[in-house]
Order: C-alpha cells, then sequence, then structure tokens
C-alpha cells in the first residue's frame, strides 16, 4: 500500500495541475493551492536521501531549472542608480525621477519586482513535477500517461458541452475564455490543443508498454482499441479547439506517434528525422495559408489591434528597446501598453504576445534567449540518444515528441504560461532525463521478501 502511494504522489499531482491550473491570468485561489502542494513536494524532495547518484541527465534538467532561477533572482537585486539608469529603456524611469525632484533610487533590473515574484511563483508546479521524478522518483510512467488520456477525454466532453451551451454555457470554467471554442479545463482553447498534441503520443507508449509486458493477444488488442478511441475523441477536440496551430502540429505529432509504434525493439534510421522535419514544415505552413485565414498572415493580421502580427511587431519593437538585459519577468502587459498605438486601441487587452519567445526577449533579454537555447540543445540530444537505443522506454521517446510539440506551439502561443502545460512539460523533461529515482518494487527494497523459495508437490 506504501508503494502504490508513493508512485502515485506525481500522477496525483499532475491530474490536479490539469484540473485546476488551465489559466495564466485567472483561477488565483487554485493556482494557490497547486503552489501550496508544489512547496510541499520540493521540501520532501530537499529533505529526502537517496543511496542513488543523479544521472548526467538528471543533473542536467535540474541545472537548467537552477539557472532559470538564478536568472529571476539577478532580476530582483537592487542595482545603484548610476547602473540602472544607464541600462536600455530605463531613460524615461530615471527622467521621472528627475522632473519630480526626487534622488534616483536603488533598482532592481526589473520593472515590475512584485510581478517577477508573481511569476516566479506560477513556475513552482511545474519545479515540483520535475524534482519529483528526477529526485523522489515518486512516480510510474504509465500512470502519467493515462491521466493524461483521462483528462484529454474528459476536457473534449466538456467541450462539447461547452459548444452546446453556446456564449452563455455554465460549462466554460473562465469568464475570460475562447467562447464559441472547446476550452475543456483552460481557459483557452488552443492551450486545450497543446494537451491534446502532448498526449497522442502518449497513446502509443501505453500501447508499446502493453506489448512489452507480453499481455494476451486479447488484451492488447482490447486496449489498442481504447487508445484508438481515444485517439478519434483527441481528433474531435483538436477540431473543436479550432486551433489552427494545433491541427498544423497534429500531422507530425500522428507520424512521430505512429514511428514510435513501428520501431518498437529497432534503431530508428536517421532519414526519418528529415521526413518528420519536412513533414512538420509542410503541415505548418498549410496552416498558416489559405483559407484559414489565421490571424499572423490573414488579412484580418493587417487591421485587427489583437493580432498576432500587430502583438508580435509591438512586443519586437519593444525587445529591442530593453535588449540586452529585459524588461523583467511579469512586465510585459505594462510594457506593451506603452507601446501601443492608442489610436487603435480598442476594448480588447493583450495580455501576453501569444508568442512566447518574442515575449522571453522582451522580459528576459539575451539571458533568456540562452537559456532556451541550451535546452533544446539538451532536448535535442536527449532525442538522439533515446530514439538511437533499442531498448528506450517508449514513455521517454513519446516525451520527446510531446516536447516538440510543446516547443512548437509556443511560437505562436503561450501554452507554459498556465500551471497545467508547464507541469506536463516538467513531466515530460524528468521522462526524458534517465531518473535516477524509480521507485523499485516494495519486494525489491526488503530483502526478507527478496528471497525465494522453491517447493515441490
Amino acid at each position: 500500500m506504501i508503494h502504490r502511494i508513493r508512485v502515485g504522489l506525481m500522477p496525483a499531482f499532475l491530474l490536479s495541475c490539469l484540473l485546476l491550473g488551465g489559466a495564466s491570468a485567472a483561477g488565483w485561489w487554485s493556482n494557490l493551492a497547486l503552489q501550496i502542494a508544489a512547496l510541499l513536494l520540493l521540501f520532501y524532495a530537499a529533505a529526502s536521501r537517496r543511496g542513488t547518484p543523479l544521472s548526467s541527465a538528471s543533473r542536467q534538467a535540474l541545472g537548467l531549472a537552477v539557472l532559470l532561477l538564478a536568472l529571476i533572482l539577478l532580476q530582483l537585486v537592487p542595482l545603484p542608480p548610476g547602473l540602472w539608469s544607464h541600462l536600455p529603456g530605463r531613460a524615461p524611469i530615471a527622467e521621472g525621477y528627475r522632473l519630480l525632484g526626487r534622488p534616483l533610487p536603488w533598482l532592481p533590473l526589473s520593472l515590475e519586482p512584485f510581478k517577477t515574484i508573481s511569476s516566479a511563483l506560477w513556475l513552482l508546479p511545474a519545479a515540483a513535477m520535475l524534482t519529483g521524478i528526477v529526485v523522489l522518483g515518486a512516480y510510474r510512467s504509465s500512470w502519467l500517461a493515462w491521466c493524461l488520456a483521462i483528462v484529454s477525454i474528459v476536457s473534449v466532453a466538456m467541450g462539447a458541452l461547452q459548444l452546446a451551451g453556446g456564449q452563455g454555457s455554465s460549462a466554460y470554467l473562465y469568464d475570460i475564455t475562447n467562447y464559441g471554442a472547446m476550452t475543456g479545463f483552460f481557459s483557452n482553447a488552443n492551450h486545450l490543443a497543446t494537451l491534446l498534441l502532448a498526449t497522442v503520443p502518449f497513446l502509443a507508449a501505453l500501447y508499446l508498454n502493453a506489448l512489452n509486458k507480453g499481455r494476451s493477444l486479447q488484451k492488447s488488442s482490447g486496449l489498442l482499441v481504447v487508445l484508438a478511441g481515444t485517439g478519434a475523441v483527441i481528433v474531435v477536440g483538436l477540431a473543436g479547439a479550432t486551433s489552427i496551430a494545433g491541427m498544423g502540429l497534429a500531422l507530425p505529432v500522428a507520424g512521430a506517434s505512429a514511428l514510435l509504434v513501428f520501431s518498437r525493439k529497432r534503431r530508428v534510421p536517421g532519414w526519418t528525422a528529415i521526413v518528420l522535419a519536412l513533414l512538420l514544415a509542410g503541415s505548418v505552413a498549410a496552416a498558416f495559408s489559405a483559407p484559414f485565414n489565421n490571424n499572423l498572415t490573414g488579412e484580418q493580421s493587417k487591421t485587427a489591434e489583437d493580432s498576432r502580427l500587430h502583438s508580435f511587431s509591438t512586443t519586437a519593437r519593444a525587445a529591442g528597446e530593453f535588449l540586452p538585459f529585459g524588461s523583467g519577468i511579469g512586465t510585459f502587459q505594462q510594457i506593451y501598453r506603452a507601446h501601443e498605438d492608442p489610436a487603435r486601441v480598442g476594448r480588447y487587452f493583450m495580455n501576453h504576445t501569444h508568442g512566447d519567445y518574442l515575449e522571453l526577449a522582451l522580459e528576459m533579454g539575451v539571458p533568456g534567449l540562452l537559456l532556451v537555447l541550451a535546452f533544446v540543445l539538451w532536448w535535442m540530444r536527449r532525442t538522439f540518444v533515446l530514439w538511437s537505443r533499442d531498448d528506450a522506454d517508449p514513455f521517454a521517446r513519446a516525451a520527446t515528441i510531446a516536447i516538440g510539440a510543446i516547443l512548437a506551439h509556443s511560437i505562436v502561443d503561450y501554452p507554459l504560461r498556465t500551471a497545467a502545460m508547464s507541469a506536463v512539460f516538467a513531466m515530460c523533461c524528468g521522462l526524458i532525463a534517465d531518473p535516477r529515482a524509480k521507485v523499485q518494487a516494495r519486494a525489491a527494497q526488503d530483502p526478507k521478501k527478496a528471497a525465494r523459495h522453491l517447493s515441490a508437490d
């Protein structure tokens, strides 16, 4: 019983994040509960002692997380007036103090330090998920995958109720949401699409896991039917979410997941990476062309104030003023409003730039972009290692696909700004990090119960 409770710890936390952490700017009480639970998990991991050392990949993953924390903390360090006033983008602030006749105080690099602290707290669930996998090992890969599958099915069912109820449907969980589209447990339909995409490769991993365990043909066939049905539900969900990027990424994700099944117990040929890359480029290019009329390259993008084309250009212009150090995590809304054309501002406001890399360039500057590059290189290396091995864990391979889908979707959206998708992302990072702390069976831990006896009838 204790063993089952332990391995169910991180799946239960993942389920909580998926159900409660679906908004980036709402759901304060639910996200507060997730952050408190994350702190408890982090304290538990810090107090635990393991007999086996961390693998190199796990140390690298944790090292990248520590670097992110260090960058955030550096943005909160007070700087002398002679230093911060000469940083890019700070001249208007210094001029404001001079106009008021007040001396320049010590100020941090972040223009909104309390917003920076708040944004850092939203990263706690992801940090707890990564630590719980690579340090505590309090999980079972198949349970994590089933959490994704079950929440995806329920989300699409909830999305059907949302569509049936119309604009005033009570099935929508958040006041600020994409009315008229499936959102499930999220406030943003695009984030539901990201979850559905990340779930697809784990469906393939669940089937492979059943085959590797030597299940009977009848049980394996039954599981295949269930997983295929889940895949069909996901297709319906992607259509209901009306996410153009989600539709564009569906084909390469499905192709990579099929490759995961067909490459069971064999190495993947090198040319398959080229095929998948071409498939990804073609699918994305098709999705962002007619007749979809998206708000990045379509006709409406040139006139709509809330289009991605307009937000991208405004954010890029603002980011250029604050390079190379950025304006601080959590400062996007204030900086963006200062750079908007007042004559074009309507009743909508931009809460995020709908392109995480551009927003990161504004808030964290060159150091943030270098950290992203370091992570991408780590992910690519782990992907090569896992797909080159004959005996690679199917769940680890599935995680490489899910990470790729989330990274690609982040070009035109911000899924990692939610606790739900950041937890999924951290889970995938933990699975590909070759964690040291997988919980062993209780019999293996107890030497008294590990003995084997022979008996004859």
